[in-house]
C-alpha cells in the first residue's frame, strides 16, 4: 500500500511538471505583459462603468425634469379649472343678486 501511495505521488508530480512546462510553452504573453494587459482591461472596465453611471445620472435627471414639468402642467390645469369654476359661480351669484333670486345649485 505504501508503494502505491509513493507511485501516485510521483505521477502527480510528473503531471504537475508537464502541466507547468506546457503552460510556459503555450503562454501567450510574459508575466509583465499579462499584468499590463489585465491592468489596462481593468482600467477600460472602470472607465466604461463611469460612463454608464454618468449616462444613468443624466437620464435620471431628465426623467426628474419631465416629471416636474408634468406636475407643473397638471397644477396649472387644476388652477385654471378652479378659476373657471369660481368665475362661473360669481357670475351666477351676481345675476341672481341683480334679479333678487337665490343662486341655483349648479
Amino acid at each position: 500500500m505504501a508503494d502505491r501511495d509513493g507511485s501516485t505521488l510521483l505521477w502527480f508530480l510528473a503531471g504537475l511538471g508537464v502541466g507547468a512546462l506546457v503552460g510556459v510553452l503555450y503562454a501567450p504573453k510574459a508575466g509583465d505583459e499579462m499584468r499590463d494587459t489585465i491592468r489596462s482591461k481593468a482600467q477600460e472596465g472602470a472607465d466604461r462603468a463611469r460612463q454608464q453611471a454618468r449616462r444613468a445620472r443624466e437620464q435620471a435627471s431628465e426623467w426628474v425634469d419631465r416629471g416636474r414639468d408634468a406636475i407643473n402642467q397638471q397644477k396649472e390645469q387644476i388652477r385654471t379649472a378652479y378659476e373657471a369654476g369660481r368665475q362661473a359661480y360669481n357670475e351666477t351669484a351676481s345675476v341672481a343678486a341683480s334679479t333678487g333670486e337665490p343662486p341655483k345649485n349648479i
